[in-house]
Protein backbone atom coordinates (compact mmCIF):
# COMPACT_ATOMS: atom_id res chain seq x y z
CA UNK A 1 0.00 0.00 0.00
CA UNK A 2 1.40 3.01 -1.14
CA UNK A 3 1.14 6.54 0.89
CA UNK A 4 -1.58 9.27 -0.82
CA UNK A 5 2.25 11.20 -1.18
CA UNK A 6 1.99 13.61 -4.26
CA UNK A 7 5.42 14.48 -6.39
CA UNK A 8 6.42 16.96 -8.61
CA UNK A 9 8.92 17.34 -11.06
CA UNK A 10 11.47 19.31 -8.80
CA UNK A 11 11.25 15.75 -6.63
CA UNK A 12 13.13 13.78 -9.34
CA UNK A 13 16.39 13.76 -10.75
CA UNK A 14 16.97 13.93 -14.64
CA UNK A 15 17.69 10.23 -14.38
CA UNK A 16 14.84 9.31 -12.15
CA UNK A 17 12.65 10.98 -14.36
CA UNK A 18 14.13 9.11 -17.23
CA UNK A 19 13.87 5.78 -15.55
CA UNK A 20 10.16 6.48 -14.50
CA UNK A 21 9.22 6.95 -18.10
CA UNK A 22 11.59 5.40 -20.33
CA UNK A 23 11.46 2.01 -18.46
CA UNK A 24 7.91 1.58 -18.09
CA UNK A 25 7.82 -0.93 -21.38
CA UNK A 26 11.00 -2.63 -22.65
CA UNK A 27 13.45 -3.27 -19.92
CA UNK A 28 16.40 -5.12 -21.35
CA UNK A 29 16.42 -8.59 -21.80
CA UNK A 30 19.49 -9.17 -21.25
CA UNK A 31 22.38 -10.45 -18.77
CA UNK A 32 23.30 -7.03 -17.52
CA UNK A 33 19.76 -4.68 -17.81
CA UNK A 34 21.34 -1.94 -15.67
CA UNK A 35 24.13 -1.42 -17.68
CA UNK A 36 22.38 -1.33 -20.45
CA UNK A 37 19.67 1.25 -18.92
CA UNK A 38 22.87 3.18 -18.78
CA UNK A 39 23.95 3.31 -21.84
CA UNK A 40 20.66 4.80 -22.90
CA UNK A 41 20.38 6.81 -20.12
CA UNK A 42 24.26 8.34 -20.15
CA UNK A 43 24.37 7.25 -16.45
CA UNK A 44 26.51 4.54 -14.32
CA UNK A 45 25.28 1.33 -13.92
CA UNK A 46 26.21 2.34 -10.29
CA UNK A 47 24.01 5.43 -10.63
CA UNK A 48 21.16 3.67 -11.99
CA UNK A 49 21.17 0.90 -9.72
CA UNK A 50 21.46 3.77 -6.29
CA UNK A 51 18.26 5.87 -8.50
CA UNK A 52 15.79 2.66 -8.52
CA UNK A 53 16.79 1.79 -4.95
CA UNK A 54 16.09 5.47 -4.31
CA UNK A 55 13.07 5.76 -5.82
CA UNK A 56 11.98 1.95 -4.23
CA UNK A 57 13.32 3.14 -0.26
CA UNK A 58 10.85 6.67 -1.21
CA UNK A 59 7.56 4.27 -2.69
CA UNK A 60 7.90 6.24 -5.94
CA UNK A 61 7.79 2.40 -7.47
CA UNK A 62 7.23 -0.89 -5.23
CA UNK A 63 9.52 -3.11 -7.95
CA UNK A 64 11.22 -3.75 -11.29
CA UNK A 65 10.52 -6.74 -12.99
CA UNK A 66 8.38 -8.67 -15.57
CA UNK A 67 4.90 -8.77 -15.56
CA UNK A 68 3.49 -12.03 -16.95
CA UNK A 69 -0.22 -12.46 -18.54
CA UNK A 70 -2.03 -14.49 -15.58
CA UNK A 71 -2.07 -17.89 -14.91
CA UNK A 72 0.42 -18.54 -17.60
CA UNK A 73 3.40 -18.96 -15.18
CA UNK A 74 2.28 -20.31 -12.04
CA UNK A 75 -1.34 -18.71 -10.49
CA UNK A 76 -2.90 -15.73 -9.36
CA UNK A 77 -5.70 -13.82 -7.99
CA UNK A 78 -7.02 -10.53 -6.78
CA UNK A 79 -7.89 -10.69 -3.17
CA UNK A 80 -9.09 -7.85 -0.76
CA UNK A 81 -9.79 -7.82 2.54
CA UNK A 82 -11.45 -5.64 5.76
CA UNK A 83 -8.86 -3.62 8.11
CA UNK A 84 -9.78 -1.34 10.27
CA UNK A 85 -8.27 1.94 9.63
CA UNK A 86 -5.88 1.77 13.00
CA UNK A 87 -4.64 -1.71 11.35
CA UNK A 88 -4.33 -1.09 7.90
CA UNK A 89 -0.50 -0.21 7.20
CA UNK A 90 0.50 -2.49 9.90
CA UNK A 91 -1.40 -5.33 7.68
CA UNK A 92 -0.39 -3.98 4.34
CA UNK A 93 3.14 -4.15 5.36
CA UNK A 94 2.56 -8.04 6.30
CA UNK A 95 0.79 -8.72 3.15
CA UNK A 96 3.67 -7.32 1.67
CA UNK A 97 6.06 -9.62 3.40
CA UNK A 98 5.16 -12.55 0.99
CA UNK A 99 7.13 -12.64 -2.17
CA UNK A 100 4.35 -13.41 -4.30
CA UNK A 101 2.38 -10.34 -3.64
CA UNK A 102 2.91 -7.67 -6.72
CA UNK A 103 1.34 -5.12 -4.85
CA UNK A 104 -1.60 -4.17 -2.42
CA UNK A 105 -3.88 -0.42 -2.45
CA UNK A 106 -6.13 0.79 -0.46
CA UNK A 107 -9.86 1.53 -1.99
CA UNK A 108 -13.08 3.29 -0.28
CA UNK A 109 -15.08 0.00 0.58
CA UNK A 110 -15.81 -2.31 3.22
CA UNK A 111 -12.78 -4.54 1.53
CA UNK A 112 -10.38 -1.91 2.17
CA UNK A 113 -6.85 -3.40 1.50
CA UNK A 114 -6.58 -5.34 -2.09
CA UNK A 115 -3.74 -6.98 -3.25
CA UNK A 116 -2.44 -9.27 -6.30
CA UNK A 117 -0.80 -12.99 -5.40
CA UNK A 118 0.73 -14.81 -8.22
CA UNK A 119 1.64 -18.16 -6.58
CA UNK A 120 3.94 -21.30 -8.43
CA UNK A 121 0.45 -23.57 -8.15
CA UNK A 122 -2.77 -23.45 -6.59
CA UNK A 123 -1.76 -24.95 -3.62
CA UNK A 124 0.94 -22.42 -2.51
CA UNK A 125 -2.02 -19.56 -3.17
CA UNK A 126 -4.24 -20.88 -1.21
CA UNK A 127 -1.35 -21.08 2.00
CA UNK A 128 -1.03 -17.59 1.48
CA UNK A 129 -4.71 -16.43 1.55
CA UNK A 130 -5.11 -18.65 4.74
CA UNK A 131 -1.99 -17.43 6.63
CA UNK A 132 -2.76 -13.57 5.89
CA UNK A 133 -6.50 -14.42 7.29
CA UNK A 134 -4.32 -16.06 10.66
CA UNK A 135 -2.37 -13.42 10.81
CA UNK A 136 -4.81 -10.55 10.48
CA UNK A 137 -7.74 -12.01 11.86
CA UNK A 138 -9.51 -11.06 8.83
CA UNK A 139 -11.36 -13.16 6.35
CA UNK A 140 -9.90 -12.68 2.38
CA UNK A 141 -12.64 -12.32 -0.12
CA UNK A 142 -10.41 -14.58 -3.37
CA UNK A 143 -11.64 -12.88 -6.81
CA UNK A 144 -9.93 -15.01 -9.25
CA UNK A 145 -9.55 -14.23 -12.50
CA UNK A 146 -12.86 -15.09 -14.85
CA UNK A 147 -12.07 -13.18 -17.96
CA UNK A 148 -8.81 -11.64 -19.10
CA UNK A 149 -8.47 -8.21 -20.32
CA UNK A 150 -5.05 -6.40 -21.54
CA UNK A 151 -5.03 -3.07 -19.84
CA UNK A 152 -1.51 -1.27 -20.52
CA UNK A 153 -0.24 0.03 -17.22
CA UNK A 154 2.09 2.04 -18.66
CA UNK A 155 1.81 5.71 -18.97
CA UNK A 156 3.43 8.35 -20.42
CA UNK A 157 5.45 11.21 -18.17
CA UNK A 158 5.58 14.27 -20.06
CA UNK A 159 7.96 15.70 -17.35
CA UNK A 160 10.36 13.18 -18.00
CA UNK A 161 11.91 14.96 -20.45
CA UNK A 162 11.84 18.72 -19.61
CA UNK A 163 14.69 20.00 -18.29
CA UNK A 164 15.01 22.39 -15.70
Amino acid sequence: MGGQQKFNLNDFSELERRLLNDFQHNLPLTSAPYEDIAEQTGASENEVISAIQKLTKDGVISRVGAVFTPNKIGVSTLAAISVTEDKLQETADMINEYAEVNHNYEREHDFNLWFVITASDEERLKDILSEIEQKSGSQVLNLPLVEDFHIDLGFDLPWAHSSE
